[in-house]
């Protein structure tokens, strides 16, 4: 029998695993595997109705006592891989979206108990092996094909080549215009594979981050229970915050508060941060990459010195501004920032692909892989550091997403679909930066284009990882990419990794690319 899924099988689908994981993983933690796990693995079949046939092989439960968890477990993934099978199908994109589903599942579970249990633990191991394996048989297999709806994009398919002779190890590109959508990659996935980079797979998104941080700040605004022009102090107390800080001078970059990740200042002189994996620390960092730095730890640090100038005197781009942005979400909200990502973006716009890490150091499968080029001994040592703990930047860059997710916040995020007007219109106000070409809003970039238009962006890098993320200010044309390289402590990929967003920039939104 062969069946077509509709949106809402797939919805089902993506639910009934969610489930199924989480009945699982209460299991692992009432220390009632034979009772509880029962219904984890049977959810996948009875949730989905109609579709339900495709997963004929999950356990009627008759022979799950004295089981471990991570028994029961083998017994509900090949109810995961038929799904995901047919998914493969039918809707590649779709696949990824049910894996990243499943994955976010794996992770809040174990989030949610703390120091998960053994048995706990060994679930998710076998879970997450086995959507790995799924994923990387996706991205290899050729099952997301390039290109949307047959057609050719010469141009974009030489830029990105051309991005890939320039340095980095591989890339992959969306861009949705008035021609449709177009999604393609080129390079490697790994140094020394044959394997290109998966279309949609996950990055680290460095300072995009920030955008969708302003974003849940913003949310909070419209709702009153933060002020724009109100002291941050009057909400953070407790850091002794200098009063003429505003909120709006933390998303904006104009609060003068030294980045706790580092300053160089116009003559030249650096003062350290904590350890980065570029300049002099670079060994250090990379030494330390699983080591959880909490916010309150890097504020402090970033209090501690002296300010940069005197708030709203000047502009500069620092990480503790977006620190204290997380803590204030978390002082109004009384949740974490990750449960209020979920709640106000994440959940209601679908975007099962992202994920806001805090401090795990994994990152969810199909992927290109992170390296990291350093001195030891006197000999140059190249290392794969995909695995990584990102709360050394927090909220200044440490999420995971994919281009499909990238486009649909950002064309969401400008067609009005995440804030009132009024607000939507301030984050997109331009402040001077000084940079040519390139003031700030609240949390975006406003981009003059060398042909005079405007275009509102945020990039970000995050060690081997980057993202790009631009949009027209309407959210009707957007391009999306990810990025792979080979990093190092001298940023000796930043020269390419700044040819590259301007190569793209103009091929997709200068006026040559309007008369493809």
């Amino acid at each position: 029998m062969t069946i077509t899924l509709s949106d809402q099988d797939k919805s089902t689908l993506r639910i009934a695993a969610y489930g199924a994981v989480a009945l699982m993983a209460a299991a692992g933690a009432a220390g009632k595997p034979h009772k509880i796990a029962t219904s984890g693995s049977i959810a996948l079949g009875s949730a989905t109705g109609l579709i339900g046939h495709v997963l004929a092989d999950y356990p009627e439960g008759t022979d799950l006592a004295g089981r471990s968890v991570a028994e029961i477990a083998d017994r509900v993934l090949p109810a995961l891989t038929a799904a995901m099978n047919l998914l493969k199908q039918q809707d590649p994109a779709e696949a990824g979206n049910f894996r990243g589903t499943v994955l976010v599942a794996v992770e809040t579970a174990q989030t949610h108990q703390g120091r998960p249990s053994p048995a706990t633990a060994a679930m998710a191991r076998k879970i997450t092996e086995a959507l790995d394996a799924a994923g990387a048989a996706t991205a290899d297999s050729g099952a997301v094909q390039e290109a949307a709806a047959g057609q050719d994009r010469p141009e974009l398919r030489k830029a990105i080549e051309e991005i890939v002779e320039s340095g980095f190890v591989g890339v992959s590109l969306r861009v949705h215009d008035e021609r449709g959508e177009w999604a393609g990659s080129a390079g490697a996935r790994a140094l020394g594979g044959t394997a290109k980079p998966p279309i949609d797979g996950h990055v680290r998104i460095g300072s995009n981050t920030k955008t969708f941080t302003a974003t849940l700040v913003l949310q909070l605004v419209a709702e009153g229970r933060l002020g724009l022009d109100i002291p941050a102090a009057d909400y953070l107390p407790e850091f002794g915050l200098d009063r003429r800080i505003t909120v709006r001078m933390l998303l904006q970059h104009t609060s003068g508060l030294f980045n706790f990740s580092g300053e160089v200042y116009d003559d030249g002189t650096v003062v350290p941060g904590i350890p980065i994996p570029y300049g002099t620390t670079g060994k250090e960092w990379v030494d330390n990459r699983l080591k959880t730095y909490r916010p309150q730890e890097l504020l402090e640090l970033a209090l501690s010195k002296p300010a940069r100038f005197e708030p709203g005197t000047g502009w500069s781009y620092s990480n503790t501004n977006y620190v204290l942005a997380r803590l204030l979400i978390e002082k109004v909200t009384g949740r974490s920032l990750a449960e209020e990502m979920r709640r106000r973006i994440l959940g209601p716009l679908n975007l099962s692909g992202t994920v806001v890490p805090d401090a795990s150091p994994e990152i969810p499968e199909p992927h290109a892989h992170a390296y990291y080029r350093y001195e030891d001994a006197g000999e140059q040592q190249t290392i794969d550091i995909t695995r990584q703990n990102p709360s050394w930047i927090s909220t200044g860059g440490d999420m995971i997403s994919t281009t499909q997710d990238l486009h649909t916040f950002v064309s969401a995020l400008l067609g009005g679909k995440l804030l009132p007007a009024p607000l939507l219109a301030e984050m997109c106000t331009p402040h001077p930066t000084g940079i040519p070409n390139m003031d700030y809003g609240l949390g975006v970039f406003v981009v003059t284009t060398d042909d005079g238009g405007t275009v509102i962006s945020h990039n970000g890098a995050a060690v081997g990882h980057a993202a790009l993320m631009y949009s027209a200010p309407d959210g009707s044309k957007t391009l999306t990419a990810a990025l792979s390289c080979v990093d190092d402590a001298g940023l000796s990929i930043a020269a390419a990794f700044q040819k590259a967003q301007q190569r793209l920039l103009n091929e997709v939104f200068g006026r040559r690319a309007e008369h493809l």
